[in-house]
């Protein structure tokens, strides 16, 4: 497993979990976490053991956003790592699921801040779930900035445009019981349960079918934006042939046999 000095990564049995690691930063993102990041996804997308992720930060918030000061070099903090970004100029992109979605399902585990850059890697990740005093939005408008991860483009297909447009234009903060009535989380917990929450589904989704699981992911947003047409003759290609694998026989037969299914992506 790698990690950086700004990103940790630990094994929960089938789960990876990916931590930002920078708590007294509020866990802003520096060029030490965001490669470390890009290459925690690129570990579960290689690793088949690996059948979810949970993605979290450390200390009490999840992440305010960018350290402009950190990715502009001011200082020799992540210097070592500048060489990667100069190899390949979309890391940062990547590593905040703007130009890379991980095959295998993503948990958000958010308590505290989730601002800015951190809301909009958010929007990244595939199932979110929040402590009860969580606070999220996007801040860019009241500095005269951008939001320029993905948010003009994501966030009004993932909640309702007129809530989409006001969080982008208002730059107000949310509270995470408003997130979860605007549909950006699924999950309120009590503070400091986010994580066992995101572990609990992430335990769910392994005692499924690994292929069937990827499979699934990958239709719901290659489908998103066709036609219903096009739609479900995308979901019949995607999906039929799952049904002839072991993974399927194996579990059919557990269901039969009235056992646990054991797969094996096969």
């Amino acid at each position: 497993m790698g990690g950086t000095e700004h990103l940790t990564v630990q094994r929960e049995g089938a789960t990876l979990v990916l931590t930002l690691n920078r708590p007294e930063a509020k866990n802003a993102l520096s060029i030490a976490m965001l490669v470390g990041l890009y290459d925690g996804w690129l570990e579960a997308d290689e690793d088949d053991s690996i059948r979810s992720i949970v993605f979290t930060g450390a200390g009490d918030s999840f992440c305010a956003g960018m350290d402009l000061k950190a990715l502009a070099g001011r200082g020799m903090a992540g210097e070592q790592y500048r060489e990667r970004l100069k190899a390949d100029p979309d890391l940062h992109w990547k590593a905040m699921l703007r130009h890379h979605r991980p095959r295998k399902p993503v948990i958000a585990a958010v308590e505290g801040y989730c601002v800015a850059g951190g809301t909009e890697m958010l929007q990244g990740t595939d199932i979110r779930v929040a402590g009860q005093s969580a606070t999220f939005g996007l801040f860019e408008v009241k500095r005269g900035l951008f939001p320029i991860g993905g948010s003009t483009v994501r966030l009004q297909r993932q909640i309702p445009r007129t809530h989409a447009l006001e969080m982008l234009l208002t730059g107000r903060s949310y509270t995470a019981r408003e997130a979860a009535d605007i549909g950006l989380v699924g999950h309120v917990v009590p503070d400091g349960k986010a994580l066992e929450k995101a572990l609990e589904i992430a335990e769910r989704i392994n005692a499924c079918g690994p292929l069937a699981v990827e499979a699934v992911k990958a239709s719901v947003y290659e489908t998103a934006e066709l036609t219903e047409t096009e739609g479900l003759a995308a979901e019949l290609a995607r999906g039929w042939p799952v049904f002839d694998t072991a993974d399927a026989k194996e579990g059919a037969r557990a269901f039969s046999e009235k056992r646990a299914p054991v797969y094996k992506r096969a």
